[in-house]
Parts: C-alpha cells; structure tokens; sequence
C-alpha cells in the first residue's frame, strides 16, 4: 500500500515527467513539420496517402509484436504461466510484460486510427506529423517498458510520449473536418 507522502511524490513524478514529453513531442512534432518536406515528397492522393499511413503504421504494428513476443517467451520460461492466462492471472515473472502488451495495444488502435483519419484529411507538409507520430510511438514504447518497473513517475514520459502524437492528429483531424 501507497503512503499519502509517496503518493504524493509520485504524482509530482508523473507531472514532471509528462510536461517534459509534452515539450518532447511538441518539438518533435513541429521540427518534422519544417524539415521533413524538405527532405521527402508526401502523396497526393487520397488512396496514396492512406497507403502511406498504413506503411508508416507497420512500425507501430511491430510494437505490439514485440509485447506478443516478450509474453509468449516469459509464458514459455516460466512454470508458474506456462499454462496461460485462462488458468490465473500473470505471475510476477511476466506481469510487466503483460501489462507492456496490454497498453501497447490499446495505445496503438487509437494511434493507428488517428492516423488513417489524419491521412484522409491532410494534405501536403501536414502528412509529415505521420512518420513523425510513429518515431514517437516508438520512443514512447521504449521509455514505457524500461520505466515500468519504477512506477507511475518511471513510466509516465513513455505513455505520455506515446499518446501525444495521437491525441494532436485526432484534433487537428476534427478541426480540419469541421473545416471542410
């Protein structure tokens, strides 16, 4: 059980730790915005612009591969897990990798659907937030699971990071429909 002064310590943590990857993703997201037109050509149309959300997508796909993958093996060495998750919760063995797998597929359905929004609405140096949303997926999911095991404060620039990018295309998604 939590005490009310680590309690409170810990949610100074998460604070901090979330205005930092606000700031993170803020200067990532608008450093593509400026350089990556100057570097890439986006697609015009509307089919080739959700192809390339869609190819830009794997990367966050293979994410939750890699939570499959660390599951299944800790399942695979751990007698106590062995016989899978109908039988008994997760043993301390895979406990954080479950919950790495479960985040990380709820962090990439509401990623992946923001994306295919934003594809079908933006046009031209927009479509830079794409690749750009899916490099912070990926830092966030790297951030998340190293944090994990030190807690809400340790894990919390890794979720944050994650779920940034995805909550900016959704808005800037319905503004842009609003817009139409």
């Amino acid at each position: 059980m939590i005490g009310a002064v680590e309690l409170k310590s810990e949610q100074r943590k998460v604070m901090a730790r979330a205005a930092l990857a606000m700031a993170f993703c803020s200067g990532s997201l608008a450093a593509a915005y400026q350089l990556l037109p100057l570097v890439m050509r986006f697609p015009e149309g509307l089919a080739q612009r959700l192809a390339f959300a869609i190819q830009a997508d794997i990367f966050v796909f293979l994410w939750v591969l890699i939570g499959v993958q660390r599951v299944s093996s800790g399942r695979f060495r751990s007698a106590a897990d062995n016989r899978g998750s109908a039988f008994g919760p997760p043993s301390p063995a895979i406990a954080v990798k479950v919950a790495f797998l479960q985040n990380t597929l709820e962090q990439a359905f509401v990623a992946v659907g923001s994306h295919l929004a934003f594809a079908t609405l933006a046009t031209g140096p927009a479509l830079a937030f794409l690749p750009a949303s899916v490099v912070l997926f990926a830092v966030g999911r790297v951030t998340f699971m190293i944090g994990y095991p030190h807690g809400a404060g340790g894990r919390a620039f890794g979720v944050v990071t994650t779920v940034i990018p995805t909550l900016f295309l959704y808005g800037l998604s319905v503004w842009l429909l609003a817009s139409t």
